[in-house]
């Protein structure tokens, strides 16, 4: 709506002082001539807006024609912007409706505020979904401050951390561009020689905020370098198709712990728990030994392809068949019978 649209310009300048008409048309979604129409409309009705000509003019508010919300410390100002970012309101459609209302609480907000909320919103993002497969956070962070403060105040950390896939611990001298929680677990994004990396922050056995200023690459915000590490991880470009059968007792379990792999929507929940009863579930992997995790259900799942992971898993299960299987006493003097030796 023109009324809504007219607000959206008049906030946009009270925060920025002064923005060019094509700037204002961008953050909009209109036209440059629609943009100055709606100057005049604004300048008819009594709002202090003018023009500014020149190479770096645009279009201005006067000073001092502002409305501050009262009562909203830094802290607060930052965690309200903290809260709001993410992708669930576009999920919803409300996309350019959360789009509005930030530009107006941020145009209300007590001027020395402002930059603060503004940072938040650009270097800590909220993603409620969680990694294919991945597990909750290990243990609190050690210093979860450390990471605000080099995310926020723009400068390098040296981080001593604790890889996961090989328990190996490292030391990386990083270029942050803020912090991520995804579905709960917090994240660092950052830079190592260059290169985009992604940290749990539960597997940091120590981090130091340095005193050089972070190195970003040219024009690279957190939600550009937090998009490729996405992709990489919840991307699978040749997935590996699993059919399999699941007994109707634990469905809702299976189906709990194994939604990220699901190929197809979930299957219902039968009305009554059969023991005799089953449910066919198509799931999706990332290889053969990401599936291989289904073993962990037992006799209440059968793979029924692809033949590769069936093997596997039974080659899995009879190797630990085989750890559980009385052995003989053949020591001197021994009984013979069956038994677990000493």
């Amino acid at each position: 709506m023109r009324s809504d649209r007219l607000l959206s310009i008049m906030l946009l300048l009270q925060t920025h002082a002064q923005l060019p008409a094509s700037d204002l048309a961008d953050r909009l979604e209109v036209s440059v001539r629609t943009i100055m129409r709606d100057v005049e409309a604004l300048s008819a009705a009594g709002v202090p807006v003018y023009t500014v000509r020149g190479p770096q003019g645009g279009i201005a508010l006067l000073p001092g024609y502002r409305t501050d919300v009262t009562g909203l410390t830094a802290d607060e100002s930052r965690a309200l912007f903290v809260l709001l970012s993410g992708t669930a309101h576009a999920d919803l459609g409300l996309g350019q409706a959360l789009g509005s209302a930030l530009r107006k609480v941020m145009a209300a907000l007590p001027a020395p505020h402002r930059p603060d909320a503004d940072l938040a919103s650009r270097r800590i993002l909220i993603d409620p979904v969680r990694w294919r497969g991945t597990p909750g956070p290990e243990h609190p962070a050690t210093d979860l401050a450390a990471f605000q403060q080099a995310v926020l105040t723009d400068r390098r950390l040296r981080l001593r951390y604790r890889h996961g896939r090989d328990n190996r611990q490292r030391t990386y001298t990083l270029d942050p561009y803020g912090l991520v929680n995804k579905a709960g677990v917090w994240y660092l994004v950052a830079d190592h020689e260059g290169e985009p990396r992604l940290f749990r922050t539960d597997r940091a056995l120590s981090a130091t905020v340095l005193t050089q200023s972070a190195q970003h690459r040219d024009g690279l915000q957190l939600t550009d370098v937090w998009q490729t590490l996405r992709r990489r991880i919840d991307d699978i470009p040749t997935p590996l198709a699993v059919t399999a059968r699941v007994r109707d007792t634990v469905l809702a379990k299976f189906l709990r712990i194994h939604e990220p792999d699901l190929a197809d929507p979930a299957p219902s929940l039968p009305e009554t728990e059969d023991e005799t009863g089953w449910t066919r579930v198509e799931l999706r992997f990332r290889s053969l030994l990401a599936a291989e995790v289904l073993l962990a259900f037992g006799p209440d799942a059968e793979v029924l392809t692809p033949e590769d992971l069936r093997q596997a898993l039974a080659r899995k299960a009879a190797a630990t068949a085989a750890l559980y299987t009385p052995r003989r006493d053949t020591r001197p003097g021994g009984s013979g019978h069956a038994g677990v030796l000493p």
